[in-house]
């Protein structure tokens, strides 16, 4: 960078300007960078992919094509199509970026970050249009493939979008305050059974009904069982807007968002 040298200045003396100006980027653009920067690693990571990618897509495959479990009338794709939507969304907002974002607590990665000059309110927010462009990919790479199987959607796209992302939203939230508050390997620990356990008894791929009814009335109000019913509501029977679960949804996300605001450490 070579200095400019104005001769205008007082008593002779010259002033060295530089361009362009040395000082930080716009917010704007910090954020855009670093969300790229967020999807690109976790895109490039194996053990990401194996959660947000192949699990849903091969449990979608199999179940579609093999009868393991009873889905009751109709297609197996209608009505496993949208749980497995559901559960790419709780595999990205909630198990990968709570592990991802445990390890960069632990590391120091967050706390290098929070002393840079972008914001920490911009990092989460980066973090957050990281999780949704991956969410578009797998939601495009999974409808997809369950057309190809033989899906019949219906109802109104509005209520499906509005699902995803108040979903999101809780899921976020409860990632974040889980890798926010545990050590790293509790976290890698507790999201993957919490995965494993809202698989089984959300509504992804077993019914509902299949559970008893004190057991399900306490599994409905579940997040991922709230996205998945939703979800099914619109998409497989043509319901209209699903207020019960976008209810339940809102309060996951309130309480998510603003426990993990409130407690996440940042070292």
């Amino acid at each position: 960078m070579q200095p400019r040298t104005d001769r205008q200045g007082a008593a002779g003396v010259s002033t060295e300007t530089f361009s362009p100006r040395p000082g930080a980027a716009p917010v704007s653009r910090m954020i855009r960078a670093q969300a790229a920067l967020e999807t690109r690693m976790l895109l490039r990571n194996g053990e990401q992919l194996l959660l947000t990618v192949v699990i849903p897509t091969l449990l979608l495959v199999l179940f579609s094509a093999v009868d393991i479990v009873d889905t009751g009338d109709g297609k197996a794709v209608d009505f496993l199509a949208p749980g497995v939507l559901a559960l790419a969304v709780m595999s990205t907002a909630f198990t990968g970026q709570a592990i991802a974002t445990g390890f960069e607590r632990r590391y120091g990665v967050l706390k290098r970050l929070g002393a840079s000059p972008l914001p920490r309110w911009a990092l989460m927010t980066a973090k957050t249009c990281s999780v949704l462009v991956t969410e578009v990919l797998q939601v495009v790479l999974l409808t997809v493939i369950a057309f190809a199987l033989g899906w019949s959607p219906q109802g109104n796209p509005f209520a499906v979008l509005l699902l995803l992302v108040l979903g999101t939203a809780a899921f976020s939230g409860l990632g974040l305050l889980m890798a926010g508050t545990l050590k790293a390997e509790a976290t890698l620990a507790a999201a993957n059974l919490v995965f494993l356990l809202l698989l089984v008894g959300g509504g992804v791929i077993v019914p509902m009904e299949k559970f008893p009814g004190g057991v399900r009335a306490g599994l409905e109000l579940l997040p991922i069982s709230a996205l998945s019913d939703g979800l099914r509501s619109v998409l497989q029977h043509g319901a209209g807007m699903p207020w019960g679960d976008l209810g339940i949804l809102v309060v996951w996300a309130v309480l998510g968002l603003g426990a993990a605001a409130k407690l996440f450490r940042w070292e």
